[in-house]
């Protein structure tokens, strides 16, 4: 029963903490981690718990893969070299520096680095949904950073726990060995199983099928990258890359908004159930300790937090020169940020569920027989640095963006104008070849042109392209209201005569759902028009 239980508890705290984010102005992530904790106290939900299996193999290739689906390429190839240092040697030199700090505060060798290594990786989950009003270059670093980084740590990983546990040798041939295993068989992986999908999307025309088939990818590049000891992270990622510049030129307009429909909603699901799980381990951690008093614990935890912030900006700050001494392309002084923009990249760094899950992975015993050293420490640390992360720096990313005084960023409505533009300019010139091809009728023809040039005076009235562009926007604005207006009254006959029992309910749904994509249409255009 406590499954049940538990599905109502966190529906019922995502939906109230939804709702208090909005009225007290703080991110709804930060009050489900809090809810979390206090949930904790219950006895009746002292014995929930995070499986490191479901977050490792459930719900991270689902978020991976929403990410890379969602995210900008092109913004990637411009930051390639910032994104790949940050996923890479960031996440190493950071391991490092907590691995360091933990053995000089007592903490052995091998636990440390697994320490390390858990916590090194910022989370794309977090940096989703609690950095996405920052600039969208900004956004995209922070969001390529974290899908890639989690690949790197969990090799990093892997060797600490494995050569602890005994079941691994150090050296720099096995290492290196590793890493090319994981990187290349992920990012191979990831780009055959891309492959397969396109050519069997192109086969499969019914939305749910494909869509079945679209949430099948994710799960079925990690496992094959898994399978062979490669990176399931890279595959994931990459697979979803691939979609993304594919995925528009073989699905049709349902299957997208099916698609969009349910990645949303489960994300948004998945990505809230993670925050509580995270809060009701947090205070779990607590009752777990027993190596250590509480008191050093916590003072550990602030320690790490503050290396991770210091090594992240540091980091920063020195790459950016190193790169200024090597490379002088006027390209590349174009791209130059202020160190207050680095400061909000620093605190943008959230750690998550992942770094979690990594701690809760680990082994309980060694290959000889005895238990973990630490494993309790390693649990409890790392729940304290993504709590302190997320509540800390969650709270502090306001008012640091107000304080770096960023530039703005408008450029994803200019281009948005003109591709609706340019759109609709040659779609009117191919208009008379398009409806020669199909024997359209005349009157069809004007009809059609008349509301293409409608819109396109909109949208150069939106743009001051417009001689009367007051009036335009005025009357377009009036005909929305109007629309919206006649269809609310549309489906309240339709609902009258279900009502009357008149039609039948199947009807009613059949009329409904092309009232509601109407209404969904013009609501959009409104948004737009904004």
């Amino acid at each position: 029963m406590i499954g049940l239980e538990l599905v109502v508890v966190l529906g019922a705290v995502m939906v109230a903490c939804g709702v208090l984010a909005r009225r007290v102005h703080v991110a709804a992530p930060i009050l489900l981690l809090l809810c979390g904790v206090a949930l904790g106290f219950a006895p009746a939900l002292r014995d929930v718990h995070l499986p490191p299996e479901l977050m490792l193999l459930v719900f991270l290739p689902m978020l991976l893969y929403w990410e890379a689906l969602t995210i900008s390429l092109r913004e990637i190839r411009a930051t390639l070299r910032g994104i790949v240092l940050n996923s890479t040697l960031l996440v190493v030199l950071t391991a490092a520096a907590v691995a360091s700090v933990a053995h000089a505060l007592g903490m052995q060798w091998g636990p440390a680095w697994v320490l390390g290594a858990a916590v090194a990786p910022t989370d794309a989950t977090a940096v989703g949904v609690l950095a996405r009003a920052l600039p969208r270059r900004t956004v995209t670093v922070l969001r390529a950073e974290s899908l890639v980084n989690d690949g790197t740590a969990l090799v990093v990983y892997g060797v600490a726990v494995g050569v602890t546990v005994g079941e691994e040798t150090l050296t720099v041939g096995h290492v290196t060995w590793l890493v090319l295993l994981s990187a290349g068989g992920g990012i191979g992986l990831g780009l055959a199983v891309a492959w397969l999908g396109t050519q069997l999307r192109r086969r499969v025309h019914d939305p749910v099928s494909a869509n079945v088939l679209i949430l099948l990818l994710p799960f079925s590049a990690y496992l094959a990258a898994e399978l062979v000891g490669a990176s399931g992270v890279l595959a994931v990622v990459v697979c979803g890359l691939w979609m993304s510049q594919v995925g528009p030129r073989i699905g049709d307009a349902v299957t997208r908004q099916q698609t969009t429909a349910f990645w949303s909603l489960a994300t948004y699901l998945i990505n809230g159930s993670l925050f509580v799980l995270v809060g009701l381990e947090a205070q779990s951690s607590v009752r777990a300790l027993h190596s250590t008093s509480v008191a050093s614990a916590v003072g550990m935890v602030g320690v790490v937090f503050l290396v991770i912030v210091v090594v992240r900006f540091v980091f920063q700050v020195v790459s950016a020169y190193a790169i200024r001494a090597i490379d002088r392309r006027p390209s590349q002084r174009a791209r130059r940020i202020t160190h207050r923009a680095r400061a909000v990249t620093t605190v943008a760094g959230f750690r998550g569920a992942v770094s979690l899950a990594a701690a809760l992975a680990v082994p309980t015993s060694l290959s000889a027989g005895g238990p973990f050293p630490q494993r309790d420490l390693i649990v409890f640390v790392t729940a304290g640095v993504v709590a302190t992360t997320l509540v800390v720096q969650g709270m502090l990313l306001g008012p640091t963006v107000r304080w770096a005084h960023l530039p703005a960023d408008d450029g994803v409505a200019a281009e948005r104008h003109l591709a609706e533009i340019t759109a609709t300019e040659e779609a009117l010139e191919a208009l008379p070849r398009i409806a020669g091809s199909l024997g359209t009728d005349d009157e069809v023809v004007d009809r059609t042109r008349t509301e293409f040039d409608e819109h396109l005076a909109i949208l150069r009235a939106r743009d001051g392209d417009a001689d009367d562009a007051d009036g335009t926007i005025r009357l377009d604005d009036e005909y929305v209201d109007l629309r919206l207006a006649l269809l609310a009254h549309k489906r309240a006959t339709v609902i009258r005569l279900r009502d009357e029992r008149r039609i039948d309910d199947t009807v009613l749904r059949q009329v409904q759902a092309r009232l509601d994509l109407e209404e969904v249409r013009a609501r959009r255009e409104e948004r737009v028009d904004d």
